[in-house]
């Protein structure tokens, strides 16, 4: 289920969109200031961790952990690794005791993540404060875009760490929980591939 598991970081990225753009409403503004303090917090310089845990009933269900900084990453879960040092992107198969190779920047490595792209101007913000939750920020597609049409953030009242995200991808729903999260002190060589840890292991090299 790798393609349910590259969705997922697909999802994940809702929380952190590029570029700005001018809102019609305060409301709409303060939706957007707040995705670009999620950004800085999961992206900055010190790195960040977090735990997921994914059920799409019916479908597939998982959990783990993703350590982040700048474009630098690294995941784990009960059937893959993958270790992303911005250079070279390295996943391992528990099961089949592979691991294949990609350059960090190739679409190759995430085919069905790419038909989800998600470009934060397709869509309108708003912001509620749920007094007893925190905050929840709504995104809803305009007319005519495809892929994601709608997902709702909850952001901790007052760290505004994410605690999950709820995405609407045609007929689904999806709720992405989130916990452990951590700022700070992640060091670089977390995204180094430890190599000589799985000499016993296939490599396919696909760069």
């Amino acid at each position: 289920m790798r393609q349910i598991l590259n969705l997922f970081f697909t999802l994940l990225c809702l929380l952190f969109p590029l570029g700005t753009q001018a809102q019609e409403t305060p409301n709409a503004q303060q939706a957007r200031r707040m995705f670009d303090q999620a950004y800085q917090m999961v992206f900055g310089p010190e790195g960040s961790q977090l735990h997921y845990a994914v059920n799409i009933i019916g479908i597939y269900k998982t959990e783990g952990t993703i350590w982040t900084k700048g474009k630098k990453s690294k995941f784990i879960d009960e059937k893959y690794i993958a270790w992303n040092d911005d250079v070279t992107y390295y996943r391992l198969e528990r099961k089949k005791k592979t691991i294949t190779i990609y350059d960090a920047h190739s679409e190759e490595r995430d085919k069905y993540a790419t038909k989800f792209k998600f470009t934060p101007d397709n869509y309108t913000y708003s912001i509620k404060n749920d007094e007893k939750k925190g905050y929840y920020i709504t995104l809803k597609a305009k007319k005519g875009v495809k892929g994601i049409k709608e997902a709702r953030v909850l952001l901790d009242h007052h760290t505004h760490y994410p605690i999950n995200v709820r995405v609407k991808v045609g007929i689904f729903h999806t709720t992405i929980k989130i916990s452990n999260f951590k700022v700070g002190g992640i060091p670089d060589q977390m995204f180094t591939f430890p190599r000589s840890q799985y000499l016993d292991y296939k490599f396919i090299d696909k760069r």
